[in-house]
């Protein structure tokens, strides 16, 4: 078996001598508050990976994937945020969906679904979250029917993340009417062209749309494209969320600690590095980020044990709050400048963005109240919250 540092290794020497010609431009392009940079190219560089095998490393063989090891998908994450390498396109098919079909789906769905994700030919979005039903997913009100060869869905989902650059979408929607709460929900795969489908960006503060409403409308799909059984879809949608937690976190605090790196660089040159007070933020900042790896750490190693546990909902507060002030703090660090745009008719520089696009990190992919709640009730065996 090829050792950790050999895999590293070989990650390495591919994304330098590939990373080269057409697609060296792509370095640091995208990612979140920038997912619509170079959107085409991206994708294609996402191809020249799958031609490759450098899509899905941590999937099993048998599913189009490299079987790696999780010490080896974390080496994989670590060196591809390294070289700056463009942000993924196919991060959702890939870490979220691929991984819940693998462990719930069909050998059908598996053998339709799993291997255009391999080759990042479909793209997919996650249909969770809706006006009511935010962080408090068990509210979810689209509903859906099933005439036995078709589901119809029917309602609306919010804070779609690319899903005008989407074919699928899986959709949490509750099949059972007389049902409440978490019971009675299923996880349906859903085509998104076709009648019956609403895509519609959502602006945001950054003055880019990667967030979307989608309204469904009758639409419809095959009876088939249900995961797990009629009724199971809480379960499978928080087993979606634990993958959504994985590996790829060691490559988003790559990105972080080259934001910091890059934050002090700019401090000692303005000299605002001078200030006792930033300079203490600073410091604190760098003590925080470490403290964000070692709880990862800590939390993939409960996930290899087949036990993911309270880490994940602590890791999740911790980086979204971490970098809710890293930004706060690169405005203090940027002063004045910090309050005129690059360029009419509202052309952000890096700061501007991180300042104002973070201010979502403490709400998208559970809420910092939620995942509060989580371990109040769950770890601590506090009361739980009084629910209507």
């Amino acid at each position: 078996m090829t050792s950790v540092e050999e895999f590293r290794a070989e990650v390495r020497s591919w994304l330098r001598a590939n990373l080269t010609g057409e697609f060296a431009a792509l370095r640091g392009r995208g990612g979140p508050g920038r997912e619509h940079e170079v959107l085409a190219e991206r994708l294609g560089w996402e191809r020249h990976m799958a031609a490759a095998g450098w899509t899905c490393v941590g999937w099993p063989v048998e599913h189009g994937g490299r079987g790696a090891t999780l010490e080896q998908q974390v080496a994989f994450h670590e060196e591809y945020a390294l070289a700056d390498a463009p942000a993924r396109v196919n991060h959702i098919g890939e870490q979220l969906l691929g991984p819940t079909l693998i462990a719930f789906g069909t050998p059908e769905q598996r053998a339709r679904f799993l291997p255009p994700i391999v080759r990042a030919e479909e793209l997919w979005c996650q249909g969770y979250s809706e006006p009511d039903a935010g962080s408090d997913l068990a509210n979810v009100r689209t509903r859906a029917e099933c005439d036995g060869e078709t589901w119809t869905v029917t309602g609306q989902k919010i804070w779609t993340s690319l899903a005008h650059e989407s074919d699928w979408c899986f959709v949490v929607a509750r099949t059972d009417p007389g049902s409440v709460r978490h019971k009675g929900l299923s996880y349906l795969l859903v085509p998104l062209d076709q009648p019956g489908v609403d895509i519609r960006p959502i602006t945001q503060l950054t003055g880019t749309s990667e967030f979307n409403e989608v309204f469904f409308d009758q639409a419809r799909t095959p009876a088939s494209n249900i995961v797990g059984a009629p009724g199971e879809g809480w379960k499978v949608a928080m087993a979606t969320l634990g993958f959504e937690r994985g590996v790829s976190t060691l490559g988003q605090q790559v990105g972080f600690r080259r934001e910091l790196e890059t934050l002090i660089d700019l401090a000692r040159r303005n000299g605002s590095a001078e200030d006792p007070l930033i300079r203490d933020r600073l410091a604190r900042a760098w003590i925080g980020l470490e403290t964000i790896r070692f709880n990862a750490l800590r939390m993939l190693d409960g996930a290899a044990a087949g036990a993911p546990g309270p880490e994940a909902s602590i890791g999740k507060i911790y980086w979204a709050t971490w970098h809710r002030e890293l930004g706060e703090l690169a405005m203090d660090v940027c002063g004045a400048d910090g309050l005129l745009a690059a360029g009419e008719p509202y052309d952000l520089d890096d700061w501007q963005r991180l300042f104002l696009f973070s201010r979502s990190d403490t709400i998208y992919a559970g809420s910092n109240e939620i995942q509060r709640n989580i371990i109040a009730e769950r770890v601590l065996g506090l009361p739980r919250e009084a629910r209507p």
